[in-house]
């Protein structure tokens, strides 16, 4: 076996294990995910029981169809779970399609929602007003982008113990066909001798899981990183102990990668950026 042949052997088999990793990392999210909407369901189940009681114990007309109305809204909030985890759930290759970062975003936390809650977090989100017109579609694997969503939104969580603030801002970087997104929160922070060393795959700034069982592998931000290049995008990271953490991600309108594709250009020349 001459070297270029070894060479291409590595190759596929490193790809194959890194597509092994991330579907096990997808699978580790899934369970986690399953743990957070299992007692979201059962808020849920209780809403619709108590309504309907409620409808069958007064003859009203009034307060039936309000009895009604908050079991439709309570089943369809189910279904909209329902659908998203099972988006979650589903392994398939990986697909890119034009997708709207805004109701990814909006999915991501309807399914954190309650450990939000649970945590005392408070969500502040800064999206582009509808009198700008609609924020273009990036092109994406929707699965994976919020894989990367659930992880950064998960980190946040975990960065502010005591509750407090946590900021996503997504805009459009017109000049350069980007849809920028910054998920910042006002936690302990990093500190600045581990920063270089945060999308390092294995390396990690916790201990260990925390009381809900989630983080401290050090495959999380990894994997983030590695998706986002997959995407021809860029994510960097800035942080100061005591003060908090911003996570930006840059991803390619379909615009962007229809210029690209034109010029034949399979690599990312994105603005600057560190991380």
């Amino acid at each position: 076996m001459n070297e270029s042949n070894e060479i291409r052997e590595l190759k596929e088999t490193i790809d194959m294990l890194q597509e092994q990793l991330m579907h096990a990392q997808r699978l580790t999210a899934l369970g986690e995910l399953t743990g957070t909407t299992t007692h979201e369901f059962n808020n849920i189940l209780t809403t619709i029981i108590n309504y309907a009681k409620l409808g069958l114990r007064h003859k009203d007309e009034a307060t039936r169809k309000k009895s009604f109305d908050k079991i439709l809204i309570a089943a369809t909030r189910a279904a909209k779970i329902t659908a998203t985890v099972l988006a979650v759930a589903k392994n398939r290759k990986q697909t890119f399609e034009p997708t709207n970062l805004i109701s990814l975003v909006e999915d991501t936390l309807l399914l954190l929602e309650r450990e939000m809650n649970k945590y005392r977090i408070t969500v502040e989100k800064k999206f582009p007003p509808a009198i700008t017109g609609p924020l273009p579609d990036i092109m994406a694997d929707g699965n994976r982008i919020q894989q990367v969503l659930l992880n950064l939104l998960i980190n946040a969580r975990q960065a502010m113990p005591n509750g407090g603030r946590l900021v996503i801002k997504i805009s459009y970087d017109e000049e350069n066909e980007m849809v920028d997104l910054v998920i910042r929160d006002f936690g302990c922070g990093i500190p600045a001798d581990r920063l270089p060393k945060i999308f390092d795959r294995f390396f990690s700034t916790k201990t260990g899981p925390d009381e809900s069982g989630k983080g401290g592998s050090g495959l999380g931000l990894a994997s983030c990183k590695s998706i986002i290049e997959q995407h021809r995008g860029v994510i960097r990271v800035e942080s100061s102990e005591g003060i908090g953490t911003a996570f930006t991600v840059k991803l390619p309108t379909v615009v962007r990668i229809k210029l690209l594709e034109e010029i034949g250009d399979s690599e990312t020349p994105s603005p600057a950026h560190n991380s």
